[in-house]
């Protein structure tokens, strides 16, 4: 007797099937390959910005074992990327984290999934913007050699007028298609890795040479991450890291556009995630060589350079005129990212409303262009109205929401993982492989995000995490964390009665494969 694996392909239940299937959604299929579904997952994740804006933070928390914590926090993206993989072999839908978790654990857990992928991006969107935004006026400010052009960015009408031109012009490319966003990315892209490569040659050079006081020879006990002294201390370094991670998804959210659908997109996010652990700890490590973790001067942990080391690093390593390309590859990568992080939001706000877990509206495509415009657009007015009305109420709540990303970011990959267990439980013992891949790693990586999410959430609660303000004597990143997650409960519970078939289960229906004993 053996066993033959047969569950629902690709194709099978598409074209608004009515037996709760996954469905055709009109996107514009095979516009990009392996390489272009890559670039889109390191871009979305732009690594010259997380290096700049964590690399201090990250080695102020945990010192020399900085690099260690970045192998730590690549340890669970990469277990949670195998359920990504194996999940979309299966059902390769646009609508990713929602769409599975909705099969898996059915559609009210499936909503949330979902929400938590939106409001994140939402988040990081206007996050993204406001660090374009600033790094443009400071790359203006270099370029011209003029102080009073870089201090535009202070100017709170000019700094916002400016965020919206970026964000308009990132809906704009987002709106006209996959080619158009490849075409982008795969400058964008190279720049950051150019700039990077060089940063690291030259770092190395300046460690060699002892030119910068702190300077110190490379040793393997940075790798080692039960070298952090606190349990607090590392769980806090995991958290940063997690978040420099946090993105590569996107290139299976546009998995319905890609060739081989099937398969090309979890390769695409194995080589995105190789890539930035390559990248994040060959500049760790140079970095802290050439000026060394100290608290003081150069070093990686002086907490007034910590928000943005590479500002600092740039003449002392690459000097006066190489130094501005480090300008632009934070511009660069900023700008990136913002331009492929609406791949994601769109096409999961399409999927949920394809399948009446939104609107209706949201499921337009361009006839064109073949995208989710009309959930593209919105989505770039939502960044637009979020980063105006909060930065014009409070810069210290903007600050708030950006340390609150972290429990979405591990709401979403955790449900995800543990959807991917669950789904496939009857073939997990088929072997050795099924059990790996569709069963252990997901559920480890699951259960450290998991971890990280209950450390976190009790973390916000005291009000000094995040910019120090509080709500009652609660931590405000803890009420706008929950708050948010809450808010979903509530146009959750709206949309329950605008759209009783699908939360019946009766649009996209929860299901697993079956396991069919053969002769």
């Amino acid at each position: 007797m053996t066993q033959l694996d047969v569950r629902p392909q690709a194709g099978d239940t598409v074209n608004g099937a009515p037996d709760g299937g996954v469905r055709a959604k009109g996107l514009g299929g095979n516009s990009v390959g392996l390489m272009g579904s890559a670039v889109i997952g390191i871009s979305t994740v732009a690594p010259v910005y997380c290096l700049t804006s964590t690399l201090g933070s990250t080695a102020g928390e945990v010192g020399l074992a900085m690099p260690a914590v970045f192998l730590a926090g690549f340890l669970p993206m990469l277990l949670v990327a195998f359920a990504y993989r194996e999940l979309n072999k299966a059902m390769p839908d646009c609508g990713t984290s929602f769409t599975w978790t909705v099969k898996a654990f059915g559609p009210r857990i499936g909503w949330m999934c979902g929400w938590g992928l939106v409001i994140a991006t939402i988040i990081v969107l206007s996050n993204l913007a406001g660090v374009a935004t600033s790094y443009f006026w400071l790359l203006a400010g270099e370029i011209t050699g003029n102080d009073s052009v870089a201090a535009l960015d202070d100017n709170k009408a000019v700094h916002i007028l400016t965020c919206l031109a970026l964000i308009a012009a990132a809906t704009a490319i987002s709106y006209r298609g996959m080619t158009a966003t490849k075409g982008v990315q795969y400058l964008l892209v190279g720049l950051q890795l150019v700039v990077l490569a060089l940063f690291v040659v030259m770092a190395l050079g300046k460690a060699r040479s002892g030119d910068i006081a702190g300077s110190m020879d490379f040793s393997w006990s940075w790798l080692n991450p039960f070298s952090v002294q606190s349990f607090g201390a590392f769980t806090a370094g995991l958290s940063l890291s997690i978040f420099m991670f946090w993105g590569w998804d996107a290139c299976l959210t546009a998995n319905e556009e890609t060739t081989g659908s099937e398969k090309t997109p979890g390769r695409a996010a194995l080589i995105s995630m190789v890539v930035l652990i390559g990248s994040y700890l060959a500049t760790g490590i140079a970095a802290q060589m050439a000026v060394g973790s100290g608290d003081k001067g150069l070093g990686l942990a002086n907490p007034d350079t910590s928000d943005n080391v590479f500002a600092a690093l740039a003449g002392p390593i690459m000097g006066s005129g190489l130094g501005i390309l480090l300008f632009v590859a934070v511009l660069a990568s900023a700008a990136a990212s913002l331009q492929t992080t609406f791949i994601p939001v769109a096409r999961t706000v399409l999927a949920m409303s394809t399948y009446e877990a939104l609107p209706p509206s949201y499921a337009r495509v361009h006839p064109r262009f073949k995208t989710p415009g009309r959930a593209t657009v919105v989505a770039g007015v939502a960044t637009g109205v979020f980063y105006t009305v909060m930065t014009l109420v409070s810069e210290h709540v903007l600050v708030d929401t950006i340390y609150a990303l972290g429990l979405m970011i591990c709401f979403y990959y955790a449900l995800t993982a543990f959807a991917c267990a669950w789904y496939f439980r009857r073939e997990l013992f088929s072997s050795a492989r099924d059990f790996a891949f569709k069963g252990f790693f997901p559920v480890f990586g699951g259960i450290l995000l998991t971890a990280v999410f209950v450390k976190t959430l009790v973390d916000m609660w005291n009000p000094a995490y995040g910019s120090g303000s509080s709500v009652f004597g609660v931590g405000s990143v803890f009420v706008i964390g929950v708050g948010l997650l809450l808010l979903g409960v509530v146009i959750m519970l709206v949309m329950g009665r605008k759209s009783p078939a699908f939360f019946r289960g009766e649009v996209l229906k929860r299901d697993t494969p079956a396991l069919v004993v053969a002769d």
